[in-house]
This record gives structure tokens, sequence and C-alpha cells, in this order.
């Protein structure tokens, strides 16, 4: 057997009825992973910044997390994203405690 005949077709990979959507959603979707590769990046950048924070905090007396501070960024996801921004903020911002 052939790896053509083994492998799925683009529109059977997208669930479209007609190549040309195929051809559509396979390009969108090749967009989305590229955006999905920023978005990690621009997460991990941020975890970085955080951590840079957190030590400050902390060698100065202070505790590694700042409440006040995680309402405001709870609050500007929110109001950008509506209810689910808030879940959004809640997972990164608990991606970016405790790294240090």
């Amino acid at each position: 057997m052939t790896n053509t005949a083994t492998a799925k077709t683009l529109a059977e990979q997208t669930g479209a009825r007609t190549d040309e959507a195929a051809t559509l959603i396979g390009d969108a979707r090749e967009r989305i992973d590229a955006l999905d590769d920023r978005i990690i990046g621009l997460i991990q950048e941020r975890m970085a910044v955080s951590a840079v924070i957190q030590e400050a905090r902390i060698s100065s007396g202070g505790r590694r997390v700042n409440l006040t501070r995680e309402m405001e960024v709870l609050g500007h996801y929110r109001d950008a994203l509506g209810k689910p921004g808030t879940t959004l903020a809640m997972t990164m911002l608990e991606l970016c405690r405790g790294r240090i």
C-alpha cells in the first residue's frame, strides 16, 4: 500500500465538502498554527518577565504574588475578551507564578 492510499485527503482532514473549502481551511489552519506559535512565544516571554518581577519583589522583602495586580490583569482580559478572557488570564497567571 502506498502513502497516498493511506493518507487522508485535504477534504477528509478539514471536514470540507469541496476542494475550494478544503484549501481555504487548510491555509487558515496554517495561519492559526503560526499564530499559536507566536502566542506561546509571547507567554514564555511573559513568564520570564514575571520571574524578574517576582525575584525583585521577594528580594526586597515582598510577597511572591501581588493580588491587586493580578486582579487588574484579570479585569483587563475580561474587558477585552469577555468571561472566557478571565479563564485565559487565570491560566496565564498560573503559568507565570512561582518560576523562580
